[in-house]
């Protein structure tokens, strides 16, 4: 009976540790969104931004840990926001300019859009200067840091973080001089969470000359966590796709590369009677190194009714059947995430510095 018993105890004690240890992970995202409308036609690379389940904004530029029952925030760079060089928003707002799911509309207009983004920035975001412009065709604005879902599609790559990482980011975020140093080809919202993912996956993420001509690309960036992951299976990658909700504007268009945006848009016309070699090269260079997949055929599908759940819920290989192998892992995988992480904030505080000093 006493053997029993401790077998018992055993038991429960080894299923508590288990669950604790795996509560102490929460999940994080790179949020690839698609590009959309005049400047995406241009530009067609998109925009990055994270999302962290444990770090929530005390304000757009002073982040802090979530308290139970709040699902994080998503942090990004941008242009036109008072000079500021990222700016952190909680997940509704940003997706869908409301602050509760229950809220969150099925279709929408021009006018409906307008009117939540206006309510949520006289209630939240008047500290960012209430002559912030909220942009337009030519100039960005605070309209961007809202609504993202009503503009276009994203994709979330989602992948587990420690207590350590999430904490050594809230630090570095908060001591360093968020100063906009902003631009487009060498300082932009992909080079920003390429510095940030540094911290998480050390030496990892660099600019690349094929095929992104030594810029760094939204695109880039998901194909290189997804390599990363297929090298480390120790945590699991789910892909998520966040539709994007209908009425708006024109459905959003898929992000492309360097070497795919001079050969697959307009810009290859004028290429190719100016230079056919070097159209041709370009679109070799597209085959060889731009052409990837990186969504699974069957992605799950988020929406309001499942937002907390798909985000927030623990990594599962069942979920996504579609990404097979395509896995990340976390760098607390080799049990010495609590020391790394410190190191690594500090690589990239450096790094900070020195692109925006």
């Amino acid at each position: 009976m006493r053997g029993k018993r401790t077998a018992a105890f055993a038991f429960m004690a080894l299923a508590f540790f288990a669950f604790c240890c795996a509560r102490s992970h929460a999940q994080a995202a790179l949020l690839m969104e698609e590009p959309y409308g005049f400047f995406g036609t241009i530009n067609p690379t998109g925009h990055d931004a994270i999302y962290f389940e444990r770090i929530c904004a005390q304000t757009p530029v002073m982040l802090r840990r979530c308290e139970p029952g709040e699902l994080g925030a998503v942090i990004a760079r941008y242009q036109g926001i008072d000079g500021y060089d990222w700016v952190a928003i909680p997940l509704v707002p940003y997706l869908y300019s409301v602050e509760s799911t229950a809220d969150i509309p099925a279709h929408v207009n021009h006018d409906s859009v307008t009117l939540m983004r206006k309510r949520y920035h006289e209630a939240h975001l008047l500290t960012l200067g209430e002559n912030l412009a909220p942009g337009n065709m030519f100039h960005t604005g605070w309209t961007q840091l809202l609504g993202a879902a009503y503009e276009r599609r994203i994709y979330a790559f989602r992948f587990d973080t420690t207590p350590a990482q999430d904490d050594a980011l809230i630090a570095l975020m908060n001591s360093g001089k968020n100063r906009s140093h902003f631009q487009l080809l060498y300082n932009n919202c992909a080079d920003f969470a390429r510095v940030v993912f540094n911290m998480y996956f050390p030496r990892t993420f660099r600019r690349s000359i094929l095929p992104d001509a030594g810029m760094t690309t939204p695109k880039q960036i998901a194909y290189k966590l997804v390599h990363y992951a297929r090298k480390h299976p120790e945590m699991q990658l789910t892909v998520i796709e966040i539709p994007q909700v209908p009425g708006y504007r024109r459905m959003s268009h898929a992000n492309k590369c360097i070497a795919e945006s001079l050969t697959t848009t307009v810009y290859a016309v004028p290429i190719v009677l100016l230079n056919p070699y070097l159209a041709a090269g370009l679109f070799v260079d597209y085959l060889a190194h731009g052409h990837f997949r990186l969504v699974p055929r069957h992605a799950q599908i988020l929406g309001p009714d499942n937002l907390p759940a798909l985000l927030t819920a623990p990594a599962l290989a069942a979920q996504n059947p579609g990404s097979e192998g395509t896995q990340v892992p976390s760098a607390a995988a080799s049990g010495s995430a609590e020391t790394q992480s410190a190191k690594t904030a500090k690589s990239g505080l450096l790094e900070m510095k020195a692109t925006h000093e």
